[in-house]
């Protein structure tokens, strides 16, 4: 694998007294979600479709309630990417044998063919971090993984009355 391109360190590129945790968190996700859409775009999917694409792989998929925690998104904007999924004849609803009102979304044999050409892009970009994050990159996933530990917990403190 060829160095990874340089580019400013983001405290060159802001004010210094803007930077914390959070900022942080969403200017790295801002640059995820710019990488993998470049990376993906020829698929026709998105960087979230293909993480929720990727969830929905694994298993038996998820209920809408189970997709909008993972997500931490509301049942609406969960609802727009299930319609999106079928009308593009990637997703189908089961329905459940023990609530006939609930159902679990399941990738097609369409769904899993877009996931799976999106995952070969994807899987040299992850390599290509993975090698310039070096023996970082197990604590750097841990940290990420706490943090959202955090986050979701701060949340549903706030839920409660």
């Amino acid at each position: 694998m060829s160095n990874p391109p340089t580019a400013p360190n983001p405290p060159d590129m802001l004010d210094p007294g803007l930077s914390n945790v959070l900022f942080d968190t969403w200017l790295v996700s801002r640059a995820v979600h710019s990488l993998l859409d470049d990376v993906i775009k020829p698929t026709g999917l998105d960087a979230d479709e293909f993480a929720i694409y990727s969830v929905l792989s694994r298993g038996e998929g998820m209920t809408p309630s189970e997709l909008a925690r993972w997500m931490s998104a509301p049942a609406t904007t969960v609802s727009s990417y299930v319609k999106r999924f079928e009308k593009r004849g990637h997703v189908d609803r089961v329905p459940s044998s023990e609530d006939r009102r609930s159902y679990r979304l399941i990738l097609t044999t369409e769904g899993r063919a877009a996931h799976r050409r999106a995952g070969e892009l994807f899987q040299p970009t992850l390599a290509e971090v993975n090698e310039a994050l070096g023996q970082q990159g197990p604590n750097v996933h841990l940290q990420l993984l706490e943090l959202r530990r955090v986050i979701d917990a701060i949340a549903t403190s706030w839920d409660t009355p």
